[in-house]
């Protein structure tokens, strides 16, 4: 009894089957109701209709007139910023210290590539700072050496030459953020 109605719950039955259900016996196709499928948004959408119920168009190649929809239309890529002393939101342009055996690219936004991983609903916390170039190691030692003094501890640190990725365990965002910062990268 249970197993028919779970059946003709889950399969939509339109009649009852027997209780005792073998392997080898398949259900007929007209026990079991499908619906159709959805393939996407265009081929399963109503039908345009009569074209002559829209207006008209017309493409007009116009300079003058062309002006004003280049104003509204986003830029291909990030512009520049605008050179300043200090900036309200506190970024800073990069200025490298000569002499640096390394160094930290900026993303197409022209922020800092210094991002927190969390995982396992937020118990695993990992910062992770990318696009960096040259002596990896070196920035690795002297970030971790900044961190484990700040903490009093050792933390646990990954290195992946290849993609240019340092990992931290831990929240250690702004303290690596401040660093870069410091040394103008």
């Amino acid at each position: 009894m249970a197993l028919r109605m779970v059946l003709r719950k889950t399969l939509a039955l339109k009649q009852t089957i027997p209780l005792a259900i073998s392997s080898h016996r398949q259900l007929p196709n007209h026990a079991i109701h499908t619906q159709p499928i959805r393939l996407s948004s265009f081929r399963s959408s109503e039908p345009i209709g009569d074209l002559a119920q829209f207006p008209e168009v017309e493409v007009v190649r116009n300079p003058p007139e062309w002006k004003y929809v280049e104003r509204i239309l986003a830029p291909r890529t990030v512009p520049r910023p605008t050179p300043k002393e200090s900036y309200p939101s506190g970024w800073k342009p990069t200025n490298p210290q000569p002499g640096l055996k390394y160094t930290v690219l900026r993303t197409k936004n022209h922020m800092l590539p210094v991002y927190l991983q969390r995982a396992f609903r937020g118990q695993r916390r990992i910062t992770v700072i990318r696009r960096v170039e040259g002596d990896i190691w070196l920035l690795e030692a002297e970030l971790r050496y900044l961190i484990e003094k700040q903490l009093n501890r050792p933390i646990i640190t990954r290195v992946n030459e290849m993609t240019g990725q340092i990992a931290f365990k831990g929240d250690h965002v702004a303290v690596v953020e401040k660093f870069l910062l410091d040394k103008g990268l």
